[in-house]
């Protein structure tokens, strides 16, 4: 045999990979994409309008040299196993490697897995094909799609709002929470009471009046309705039903993020940061292997041969009727069900066995993933549910209680899903059908508003409306945030100002693009694409005609805000200064620009010396980068390149006398492997 090689899209896998394959493979990292569309031609789009929308692809900054060193190896190689994500995302990064390192097609393989570990990669060679031209065509689409809208909206919102950016999904998510927002103030809070009757073992509430529902609003209605009691109260029903509680579906993304975040509260991109490392290749006892499937995933099936292990792992550790059943569930017409749910590689890796090579995110976070799937394969759970309706006068009273027969999943579950039993007293041992009252009195409560969106609670709600994809939620999410079109409080998403009236102004000259129906078919277009079902191009024509002449219409018609002014004058010309806004934050500027260009440089603060520099006679000062974050370097920058992102502490190596840094872990040296006990 002659040399293979492999190009995966994560260093992490290589490593990984590389283990369960011979001598004769080679196995090299793309790391992710290695290619995008240049900001060339008209509005700096990188496409060719007039040419069907011809994509400009150039090298990303800084992987010229992983293109140059890819290249060497395909030299020097017979066959080239193009190991990309198994999705839309990466069937692009295997054709843009296929393009950019020109290989033929004889000489190349695509081959796709689900989950990193022995068996499957094995099995992936057998099964290899060609790139599915479709898919990435599909991928490309929506690339150009959000680079047009984005590029040309963001613009838009920069000169006339102050806005930093706008989006084909980012927005319509941010009209969701604007929207929702003004349920809230508009909504009018309203009294209304409720009348509780209280005996020696349970309680039970008014519901009814001469069987009909009743509503209580003022303090009179429900003082008039207690003098019509008294404290002798009829059973006049009692109704014994045995339920099952169905155990969940495995894991979506969707779902992984959600529950993620209500029960271990991670951010969803952290959720998608962690389990990436689970997917990608944990370093055990004995092996080195993937211990989740492939994360990004809007299917709930699972493989037959993981049903047959798990069935038999849980007939033999709980015993066979614990053992569930596969359930249906309708497909939504926006699932592409491309491959598996979330889930563990082998149902016998539990967590406990795991836990000393996982650090505790990562433990957290599989150990979710393994007793969902575990749960989802096991036994409903039975309860024995009684509801007691009591008579007083033609007032209908009802008491409800229930009791866990049978635990089912909630045997591995219980911590993520609480059941408590509510326990009532067993009626027919009472000798009469009159039960006596300790009390009965009104409380006063109010009405509330519809509840802020969570992070949780919005990727739910994006996911229910076909909006995005599992690979987008988490990006969605963290863009409006980072935009700061949203502040969260309380884990609350709470609109401000600037993300009002951003998104005020798209839906004045946008809203027929800018909303969740048109964001819905956009979304199946390009399910129609990767299906073979709609030429690609055609699309983005259509689209094109009617969006670009929206923005002409926008560029001279909408209102520009009004800087704020800073109360002081421009040294140049005496105009009034400003506050602008630029990608890397806020500014101070002249208004009368372009005429003057003046802006006002922030008073430099003295920096703070940290300790002496090791490398020269120089400080060790805290800097900034462009985009605000925190780095230590020297002040004689750039005669000396000494920085670092951790802490200098001052104090030298026992080792080797290089200076001693600190970060959220440890104190360690900042050349050898020296680490200070805290």
């Amino acid at each position: 045999m002659g040399k293979n090689l492999v190009i995966v899209e994560s260093p992490n896998k290589t490593k990984t990979i590389s283990k369960y394959l011979g001598d004769n493979y080679k196995v090299v990292s793309s790391v992710g994409h290695i290619r995008d569309l240049s900001t060339s031609g008209k509005y700096g789009f990188g496409v060719d309008i007039e040419n069907n929308f011809k994509p400009d692809y150039v090298p990303i900054k800084g992987k010229s040299k992983i293109i140059k060193e890819l290249k060497k190896e395909v030299k020097s190689s017979d066959h080239v196993y193009l190991a990309t994500d198994p999705d839309r995302e990466g069937e692009a990064i295997s054709w843009h490697l296929y393009d950019e390192l020109k290989l033929k097609d004889k000489d190349y393989d695509r081959i796709v897995f689900n989950e990193i570990t022995k068996n499957v990669i094995l099995n992936s060679f057998k099964n290899a094909r060609k790139i599915d031209e479709n898919l990435v065509h599909s991928q490309e689409t929506r690339r150009i799609l959000d680079r047009i809208i984005g590029f040309r909206l963001s613009k838009l919102m920069q000169s006339k709002t102050g806005g930093k950016s706008a989006g084909r999904v980012q927005s319509v998510a941010l009209k969701l929470i604007v929207d929702k927002e003004r349920e809230i103030k508009k909504f009018i809070i309203e009294d209304y009471y409720e009348i509780d009757a209280h005996f020696n073992e349970f309680d039970a509430k008014l519901f009814s009046y001469n069987n009909k529902d009743i509503e209580i609003k003022t303090e009179k209605e429900a003082k008039e309705i207690l003098e019509k009691l008294n404290n002798s109260f009829k059973i006049e029903s009692v109704d014994k039903k045995d339920k099952k509680k169905s155990s969940p579906y495995p894991f979506t993304t969707s779902t992984l993020q959600q529950l993620a975040s209500t029960k271990l509260n991670f951010p969803a991109k952290k959720t998608m940061s962690v389990a990436q490392k689970l997917y990608e290749g944990i370093s055990l006892k004995n092996e080195t292997v993937g211990l989740i499937t492939y994360m990004r995933t809007d299917s709930i099936r699972l493989s037959d041969e993981f049903v047959a292990d798990t069935y038999n792992y849980i007939e033999n550790n709980y015993g066979s009727k614990y053992t569930g059943y596969i359930k249906n569930k309708k497909k939504k017409e926006n699932v592409q069900d491309a491959h598996e749910a979330i889930r563990p590689t082998s149902i016998k890796r539990t967590p406990e066995s795991v836990k000393p090579y996982l650090k505790d995110d990562e433990y957290k976070l599989y150990s979710l993933i393994y007793f969902r799937t575990l749960a989802s394969l096991m036994s409903d759970a039975k309860t024995n549910a009684t509801t007691v309706i009591l008579d007083n006068n033609n007032y209908k009273f009802k008491a409800t209680g229930s009791i866990l027969t049978f635990d089912g999943y909630l045997k591995v579950y219980s911590d993520y899903e609480e059941v408590s039993d509510k326990i009532l007293p067993d009626f027919a041992n009472y000798k009469t059908n009159i039960v006596i009252a300790n009390n009965i009195e009104y409380s006063l409560h109010q009405t509330k508003p519809p509840a802020r969106y969570t992070e949780a609670s919005l990727i739910k709600e994006l996911e229910s409306l076909g909006i995005g994809r599992p690979s987008t939620y988490a990006t969605i999410v963290n863009v409006i945030k980072e935009r700061d079109y949203v502040k969260v409080i309380d884990k609350k998403f709470h609109p401000t100002e600037i993300g009002i009236l951003t998104t005020d102004k798209l839906q004045e000259f946008f809203k027929d693009i800018i909303n969740v129906k048109y964001t819905k078919e956009m979304e199946d277009d390009l399910d129609k694409i990767a299906d073979g079902n709609l030429i690609y191009y055609e699309l983005l024509n259509r689209f094109y005609k009617d969006f670009e002449p929206k923005v002409k219409n926008a560029f001279d018609n909408m209102e520009k805000k009004e800087a704020e002014k800073t109360g002081e004058l421009c040294p140049n010309c005496n105009s009034p200064l400003v506050i602008k806004q630029s990608r890397y934050g806020k500014f101070v500027a002249c208004s009368n620009y372009p005429t003057c260009k003046y802006i006002k440089q922030e008073e430099k603060e003295t920096k703070k010396e940290i300790t002496s520099c090791p490398q020269c006679d120089g400080k060790i000062v805290e800097k900034k980068t462009k985009r605000g974050k925190i780095f230590y370097g020297c002040n004689n920058y750039p005669k000396c390149n000494f920085a670092s992102w951790d802490i200098p502490t001052g104090e030298r190596c026992p080792n080797c006398n290089s200076l001693l840094v600190e970060n959220k872990k440890n104190i360690k040296c900042a050349k050898c492997e020296y680490i200070k006990e805290k």
